[in-house]
């Protein structure tokens, strides 16, 4: 072999030993983060609930208080439900999304929670349209920026399905002022059981997929095959 073909050889072997090491380092520091982040988001499930206030006071520093367990109170407005398409136990429905009108006379979207799809309508569920004040304790959510991914569909707002949480389109579809609409949203836990049993309250997703050890074990496996075959090649001339 030339001296020129010599040094691509191995200048193409350090740049893949790169690569691969590269994205190793990078799934370890992403096991860090996703470790850290289900352990906050344990503590916040299993803290005690702050008030409605406190915690859009905590959310004006800055920091994400995404899962924060919050306590409120007001009056739901069945008639602008919306419905979120969703699965609970391998059945097809929806999260059910009603406006809480709270004391000081702004709104709050609630997910309820889950009905099965032959539930969609309320008047099919009408012992779980609780009427008068009530008071619920939840998980805060944030709203999206925008549709996660090109590959779920658009919003169907004629038939008042939505399939990505679209905060700015459940409150233009419902007729409410946005200034007047609370910017995150409230998931209610399983202490909530309204007459009738749906919603199905507690539907707060906690667990989350976690495989970035095994895909750093297979980055840093493959740099460490290419490096076995590289000395293997050298030994052999």
């Amino acid at each position: 072999m030339s001296p020129f073909r010599k040094l691509v050889s191995v200048a193409l072997v350090l740049a893949a030993l790169t690569i691969l090491l590269s994205l190793g380092t990078w799934q370890v520091q992403r096991l860090h983060w996703k470790e850290q982040l289900l352990a906050q988001m344990e503590a916040r499930r299993q803290a005690a609930p702050v008030e409605l206030v406190d915690a859009e006071t905590a959310l004006k520093t800055g920091r994400d208080q995404e899962y924060l367990r919050v306590r409120v109170e007001g009056v739901f407005d069945h008639t602008k439900e919306r419905h979120f398409f969703a699965t609970d136990a391998g059945r097809t429905g929806f999260y059910v999304y009603t406006p809480l009108r709270l004391a000081d006379g702004r709104e709050l979207f609630v997910n309820r929670g889950f009905v099965p799809y032959d539930l969609k309508q309320a008047d099919k569920r009408q012992a779980g349209e609780v009427n008068g004040t009530v008071a619920l304790t939840g998980y805060l959510r944030n709203r999206l920026e925008g549709k996660p991914s090109s590959l779920v569909p658009d919003n169907d707002l004629q038939k008042n399905i939505f399939y990505w949480k679209d905060w700015t389109a459940m409150v233009r579809s419902t007729n409410l002022d946005p200034v007047n609409v609370v910017p995150f949203f409230v998931d209610a836990d399983d202490a909530v059981q309204p007459p009738g049993g749906w919603p199905k309250a507690g539907v707060t997703q906690f667990e989350l997929p976690n495989n970035h050890l095994q895909y750093a074990v297979t980055w840093y496996g493959l740099a460490a095959a290419l490096v076995g075959v590289s000395l293997a090649m050298v030994f052999r001339r």
